[in-house]
């Protein structure tokens, strides 16, 4: 009985099925809709339903994250991962009601290894032809999204409660930004040491993850055409040899061959 519950459950995370693609297409909304709550409770006083709600969707990533290590073939390398200790703390935030699911934020983390999926990548290029023709684009463009939400989030967590500057994900949000591009106005600033370590750690590898966005943006464009030889996948658009074992591929454009 347990076997097939095991077996079921891998196929889920892992198949190529098309019941597969679904569910994990589902588990993607179902992260997505989580930030969009998160962000949108900030702005509310916590209380009402909101507790309830809470508890729901701690318990759905409970029965998730469960999934996950009934599946893992190594338990301690899944639990030692950093994503990992992200969920645990965004289980806790959601179950215990701590600030109002204060640390759901981390969940983005989830989703971004979601996205980073060899299983999901694959139907994501099948499904939208936009997604395939501008994956590196759209990868760091995630990246760096990714980044300003879990530093957003990061910010808001610690600093809501002793900040009257950062009352919701806007203030954090607006500090994130001008602290990113060096603007830097100066009206919104971080208490204590731990918020001067975080503007650090925004200024340092936020501007990195920028200056990656850049240079997909304005290097020659590239397409995804394996190389039958050596594998090589992506190449010049114009490409009429691999750059790597000199083999002659055949790229496909409005014009033909």
């Amino acid at each position: 009985m347990a076997q097939g519950w095991l077996s079921t459950l891998r196929e889920l995370y892992e198949g190529e099925s098309e019941r597969a693609n679904r569910f994990r297409y589902g588990l993607l909304y179902f992260d997505i809709g989580t930030i969009i709550y998160v962000v949108a409770t900030s702005f509310t006083s916590h209380g009402g339903i909101i507790p309830i709600i809470d508890v729901v969707f701690g318990v759905v990533i409970l029965a998730d994250f469960c999934a996950r290590l009934a599946i893992s073939e190594s338990k301690m390398r899944f639990l030692a991962s950093p994503i990992t200790l992200a969920d645990i703390l965004a289980i806790v935030s959601f179950l215990i009601a701590v600030a109002g699911g204060g640390a759901g934020f981390l969940r983005v983390l989830r989703t971004l290894r979601l996205l980073h999926t060899y299983q999901l990548l694959d139907r994501l290029r099948a499904d939208f032809p936009f997604f395939r023709d501008k994956e590196a684009l759209l990868t760091a463009s995630i990246n760096l999204a990714v980044f300003l939400f879990v530093m957003t989030g990061l910010i808001y967590a610690t600093q809501h409660r002793t900040n009257p500057e950062i009352a919701n994900y806007v203030d954090a949000l607006y500090f994130t930004v001008t602290t990113l591009t060096t603007t830097g106005y100066g009206d919104v600033l971080l208490k204590g040491t731990t918020g001067r370590l975080i503007s650090v750690g925004v200024m340092i590898i936020g501007v990195t993850l920028f200056l990656r966005l850049a240079q997909v943006i304005f290097r020659p464009q590239k397409v995804r055409q394996p190389c039958p030889v050596c594998g090589l996948t992506l190449h010049d658009a114009d490409a009429v040899h691999c750059k790597h074992c000199g083999t002659t591929i055949h790229i496909e454009t409005e014009g033909g061959y």
